[in-house]
Parts: C-alpha cells; sequence; structure tokens
C-alpha cells in the first residue's frame, strides 16, 4: 500500500474528480484548446476581521510548473475508467498556463481577483483544486498570525503547531505563520525547507522522566547551555517550578551561561507571569525571558496584556496552525472568460454573481501612503477616476486625487515563474511593510471598518448587460 510520502505532489492527481471529468469532455468534444480566464478570489473577511493577508503562491507556482501524470497516474486512471485516446492526452499534459496574481504577503480584501488564470481550458481547469488548496489555506493561517502580532506588542512569536494541524498542512501553517508575522516554528522540517529559525523548549515527559525536577533541569541546561528553557509548571509552578529554575540559572552563570527563559503552558498566566516575574527580578535574574503557551490566540495575548503580564515570547499552536475558528477562507475560482467572450456566474444573491472579462485591481493611496481604496477593472480601460459600488450602483466614490498602483502582476507565463523565487522572509516583510498602510481602524477585532472595494462603471456596465442577457434567455 502506497503512503503520501511516496506520491509526487506535483502529480496530477493531486485534483478533485469533476476537474478530470470536465477535462475528459472537453477532450472528447475537441474543446481543450480553448482559451479561458478564471479569477481567483474570496468572498468575506476570515475571523470577522477588516483584511486578510494573501499567502501560498510561493508554494503554488513550483507545483503548476511541475504538474504532470506520471505512468502510475496513468494506470490508476485507465482503471477508473477513462479512455486510451483521453490518458494519452494527458501523458503528455504540462501547465502552460499564464498568471496574473497579487504579490505573496499583499494586504488583500473580498471580491477582488488575485489571482488570474488563463490558459487552454483543460489546464486552468485542472489547476483550479490545487490553487484553491494551497492559497486559502495559507491565508488563513497568515492572517490568523498578522492578528496575533497586532496585539503582541513587540514579544517574539513562535509557532506550535504541528502536533495539533491537520496533517500536512502542519508544514504549510508554519511557513504562513512565518507570513504574517511569526519568527520562528517548532516544526523542524518547515524551518529546514523553508530557511526559518527553529526552536524548541522541554515536555512535561522530560521533567518527569527524573525523580526530582531541580535535577531535570540541571540535566537538561547541562547539555543545552544556549537558548535554554525552563518548563516550570509540572508541579507547582510558583513553589517548585520557578525556585528550581532559580537555582539552575545561577548554577548556570558560574559556568558562563545565561538561562534563556521559562516556560508558563497551564494556569492563570497573568498571575503567574506577575508572580514569577517579581520572583526572578528579586533574584537578580531580569535578563530570564518569560515565555508562554497554551491555548493561545490574538484575543487571549490581548487581554493578558491588558492584565500587565510581563510575558516576553508566545508560543502558539493550535489556533493558529488549523485557524481557529474559521475552518476555511470562502476563496473561489470562477471562469470570466471563454472563447475570448467575458463570462459571469448569475445567482438569486448579487453579491454571488461573479465579475466578467479580463480585468485589473487598482489600489489607491493618499498622500502619506495609506490604503484608501481598491477598483476593479476591465483591464482595456483606462485606470479609473471613479469607482462604484458593486451591488449598490447608486454609491459611488471619486478616486482623484489618489495615487493607484496596478495589483496584478505577471508572475508565470506558459507555464514558466517569470521572477527568481522570494524568500519567506522577504514575503513577511513585505506583508508588514503592507499592513502598515492599512489604518488602525481596519485592524480593530471588534466592528473593523470596511475597506472600499468598487468596480469601474465600464465593467459594471458589462455586468449588467450579461446579467440582462442571460435572464432574458432563461424566460
Amino acid at each position: 500500500m502506497q503512503h503520501i510520502f511516496s506520491t509526487d505532489l506535483t502529480s496530477g492527481l493531486y485534483t478533485d474528480m469533476y476537474q478530470l471529468s470536465m477535462a475528459n469532455s472537453h477532450f472528447n468534444y475537441n474543446r481543450q484548446n480553448e482559451q479561458v480566464v478564471f479569477d481567483y478570489f474570496f468572498r468575506k473577511q476570515p475571523y470577522n476581521g477588516g483584511f486578510t493577508v494573501f499567502s501560498g503562491l510561493g508554494e503554488l507556482l513550483p507545483l503548476l510548473q511541475e504538474f504532470k501524470f506520471s505512468d502510475r497516474d496513468i494506470d490508476w486512471l485507465y482503471k477508473n475508467g477513462f479512455k486510451t485516446e483521453f490518458l494519452e492526452f494527458l501523458r503528455g499534459f504540462r501547465f502552460k498556463g499564464t498568471l496574473h496574481s497579487m504579490r505573496e504577503g499583499e494586504i488583500v480584501f473580498p471580491q477582488e481577483p488575485l489571482v488570474r488564470v488563463q490558459g487552454n481550458i483543460v489546464e486552468a481547469q485542472l489547476a483550479e483544486t490545487v490553487l484553491l488548496n494551497y492559497l486559502n489555506f495559507q491565508s488563513l493561517v497568515a492572517t490568523k498570525a498578522a492578528r496575533i502580532k497586532l496585539v503582541a506588542r513587540g514579544a517574539a512569536l513562535s509557532e506550535f503547531g504541528l502536533r495539533r494541524a491537520q496533517g500536512l498542512g502542519g508544514m504549510f501553517a508554519s511557513r504562513a505563520a512565518f507570513t504574517g508575522g511569526f519568527t520562528s516554528t517548532s516544526n523542524v522540517l518547515a524551518a529546514s525547507i523553508y530557511g526559518l529559525p527553529a526552536v524548541g523548549t522541554m515536555a512535561h515527559a522530560y521533567i518527569q522522566s527524573y525523580d526530582d525536577e531541580l535535577e531535570a533541569f540541571r540535566s537538561f541546561a547541562n547539555v543545552n547551555p544556549e537558548g535554554c528553557v525552563l518548563l516550570v509548571d509540572t508541579y507547582d509552578t510558583l513553589k517548585i517550578g520557578v525556585p528550581n529554575a532559580i537555582t539552575v540559572c545561577k548554577e548556570m552563570e558560574q559556568e558562563g551561561h545565561k538561562l534563556m527563559g521559562i516556560r508558563l503552558d497551564s494556569g492563570d498566566l497573568a498571575y503567574l507571569a506577575k508572580q514569577a516575574r517579581k520572583m526572578l527580578d528579586e533574584a537578580g535574574l531580569n535578563y530570564v525571558k518569560i515565555v508562554a503557551s497554551n491555548q493561545l490566540d490574538e484575543h487571549i495575548i490581548k487581554s493578558l496584556f491588558e492584565q500587565g503580564a510581563p510575558i516576553d515570547i508566545f508560543g502558539v499552536g493550535t489556533n493558529l496552525a488549523t485557524g481557529k475558528p474559521d475552518a476555511a477562507l470562502d476563496g473561489v475560482y470562477k471562469l470570466s472568460v471563454a472563447d475570448g467572450e467575458p463570462r459571469l456566474k448569475l445567482s438569486e444573491n448579487i453579491k454571488k454573481t461573479t465579475l466578467p472579462g479580463l480585468k485589473q485591481v487598482y489600489r489607491y493611496s493618499d498622500d502619506k501612503g495609506n490604503f484608501i481604496a481598491d477598483a476593479v477593472a476591465l483591464e482595456s480601460n483606462a485606470v479609473p477616476v471613479a469607482m462604484h459600488h458593486p451591488y449598490e450602483p447608486d454609491k459611488s466614490m471619486s478616486l482623484e486625487g489618489y495615487r493607484s498602483q496596478v495589483l496584478l502582476q505577471l508572475v508565470m507565463q506558459n507555464g514558466e515563474p517569470t521572477n527568481a523565487p522570494t524568500s519567506v522572509t522577504d514575503v513577511a516583510a513585505y506583508a508588514t511593510e503592507r499592513l502598515s498602510k492599512l489604518t488602525a481602524e481596519y485592524k480593530r477585532f471588534e466592528n473593523p471598518h470596511i475597506y472600499k472595494i468598487g468596480v469601474s462603471k465600464e465593467l459594471l456596465d458589462l455586468r449588467n448587460e450579461l446579467r440582462s442577457k442571460y435572464k432574458k434567455e432563461s424566460l
């Protein structure tokens, strides 16, 4: 029996069955060379927040570049009923499409295209599932990480989520957490692959394996004198754990070393941190840092600081790596052009009626560089000087006097990335820079201000024209 590590994740089978069924049908009717355009966007901000951090592009592009069907894949498809002619077509399949995308780390908003995929109808359709799989999850986690960073007051943030993550999603969670502003990870494989700082402390089991906590601390510090963090809540945090840590710290000083920190992993973290800080300072150990973990998220960390908790480092696991409480970002992938003609999907809910045509997204900033609004327009038209509300056409906004920036840039042409890979560190720096240009009212947790997204007059007219056309045809 095969397992996941014996499978190449660039396999063309990394898709949903209906993608292959549709591709088979297109091939059967000789439509495989018909050119199309798809847009990737999402409809609702995660966490009831005011922004999303776009993440995952750096992993998606190399996957698409190598996306193919191996002999083993072809054999499996044959056994599952696909005909020889179609399978021979897939044997030679390579993704040769063109992608325009927002830069990874960009701050993004609902209803605007984040990625535009152009290519033949088979390759564009086969790219859908893996694109959604990579971008939805990583953007969700990166946004969670950014929200945590907003309230962390400069504290170091380490991602501890691998053991609670959804399987291999833990690898992408570590990457996305760093994109959103975390400074390290406990995930050693992710640290190795993505060039991230790897950190680790100790587990309760290590201490429990000794007859005495002090002996456990001494043995651990002796082998790990650099960056040593002692877990102090195995038995009694303030009566046993912190005093033992102080004893070991004094012994380390005599050997020319310094204890980096103590970790609190249970109990009333605010109270324990304040008491532990007092004990450490009274022992002349003001350099010893306090690390906190245990089911943390942005709301708990915000509360801890509001209570005056003197915590220097947070280890955040489950709630970050799983994107809790949101199960997923609701990103979708919708056809906007087919065979040279603009297309849309109708819905009784106007918010689910898609935007047709080949589009560009423009961001407008004031003279201080702060983001003001984004406008979606047909690429063939000039940069908009005004925009309209996509669902309330009586509402409009002048864009005169603001500086505009094109957001969708060419990132892949004919199946090949157009730029050298960007390090996760650079992506994280860009995300931090861009988030700083979003003013505070959009970043608050309670009732954040809604960022303005509009459409050009020409795009609005095209959507309304197609809506009328399709509605008449359905009568």
